[in-house]
């Protein structure tokens, strides 16, 4: 039986490192090397791979974001083209529509070879936080990255979204329906559950036993921080007792810490702290409208934590209003209070929120989805290469 192999390009390859990394892995963790052979070509990463050679190539650290870093492949463009020349694959797989993934989507269409490409972020959301004190910029440069995004997935055979409100948004971009594909991420019920609560952890993490509010998420500007400082102020000055807990680091972790001199910050944590934290605190509440799929929302309802959330971005697309969490205005404060006051006040309504949750949850397994994405993998391999076909029969 011959292998299909697969060039799997991306900018950072960390399992823990945000959510798309985390994405990457329930499929890297999964590849049955008796059917796929890979070769990772990434920036920054790990030497091996599942087993699998990873060619790192030079990066330089974004100025907008210094935790992140971009793949610089014109320094060792050579050194790539030898390394798939002799690999020799028959689907490309692109993570970012980067420096990076552009050089592999010229490589794939020269070598007429089948591109994937997954959706992860969603970069047209950030702009209106990084250039918030130039707003005479925004609309051009959405209409800039509108028309790259057009460009880009438009070449690819398919990309998978993982949300219908994405999937729309893309639409609007110009994006061609037929290439798109609708693929939701899994769960882990077992490390996200409501058996992982431990009150007297979280009573010793805020020195009492009041109810607690909790916040997970990278702290950057993209996650509309500046409306969880309204929500937090609005609390304090409304004098609704509750502990305000923020897990995760970032670069806006110092400006966080000045805005809520009350809450509670852990930094980042491990998944099983995470896990802990999710299941013992009181509500979870997520202003973001930045996110491509938002697996923190996902991760809170499985632990049975009750959601207040934007009506924006595709975290949204998880929650049906009223019946297992709210949605808010994405930008009004009181309206996130009104609903946080009926949740912690109403146990009906808490204890609907967390079995609906629940309920939702465990439909996602990412055994199903990784099994989606090898079959079309090998799929994408057969239409390129018909002779594969005959070697699997």
């Amino acid at each position: 039986m011959k292998k299909i192999k697969v060039a799997f390009f991306a900018e950072i390859l960390i399992e823990d490192f945000d959510g798309a990394s985390r994405t990457m892995f329930q499929l890297i963790n999964r590849i049955d090397p008796a059917r796929f052979e890979f070769l990772f070509i990434c920036g920054t990463g790990p030497d091996r791979l599942s087993g699998f050679e990873c060619l790192k190539i030079p990066v330089i650290t974004l100025p907008i974001n210094s935790s992140y870093t971009m793949a610089l492949p014109v320094l060792v463009k050579t050194i790539i083209k030898e390394k798939l020349q002799e690999f020799l694959p028959d689907v490309i797989h692109i993570a970012t529509p980067s420096l990076l993934g552009t050089f592999a989507l010229r490589y794939g269409q020269k070598n007429q070879l089948p591109v994937l490409s997954i959706y992860h972020t969603h970069f047209i959301s950030y702009i209106d936080y990084y250039l918030k004190h130039t707003p005479f910029l925004i609309n051009k440069v959405k209409q800039m990255v509108a028309e790259s995004h057009k460009t880009f997935y438009n070449q690819c055979s398919q990309v998978y979204v993982p949300s219908e409100s994405i999937n729309n948004e893309l639409i609007m971009m110009g994006i061609e329906i037929g290439r798109m594909k609708i693929w939701k991420r899994g769960m882990d019920t077992l490390l996200f559950s409501p058996k992982r609560k431990n009150t007297s952890y979280l009573n010793d993490l805020t020195g009492n036993n009041l109810p607690t509010i909790l916040f997970a998420s990278r702290l950057v500007w993209e996650k509309n921080l500046e409306t969880l400082f309204s929500i937090y102020d609005l609390i304090q000055q409304k004098g609704i007792k509750v502990n305000f807990l923020i897990a995760g680091d970032g670069i806006a972790k110092v400006s966080c810490e000045a805005r809520m001199k009350n809450a509670v910050f852990t930094g980042k944590v491990d998944h099983h702290t995470l896990a802990l934290l999710y299941a013992s605190a009181t509500l979870f509440v997520f202003p973001s409208v930045s996110e491509t799929y938002g697996n923190v929302v996902l991760e809170a309802m499985a632990s049975g934590l009750p959601c207040v959330i934007a009506d924006g971005g595709g975290s949204k697309d998880f929650i049906e209003q009223g019946s297992n969490g709210f949605k808010c205005a994405p930008y009004d404060p009181e309206d996130y209070v009104e609903k946080i006051q009926l949740v912690l006040k109403d146990r009906l309504i808490r204890d609907q929120f967390i079995g609906k949750g629940l309920e939702h949850c465990r439909e996602l397994d990412w055994g199903k989805l990784a099994n989606v994405y090898f079959n079309d993998l090998q799929e994408l391999a057969f239409q390129s290469q018909p002779a594969l076909e005959k070697s699997y029969d």
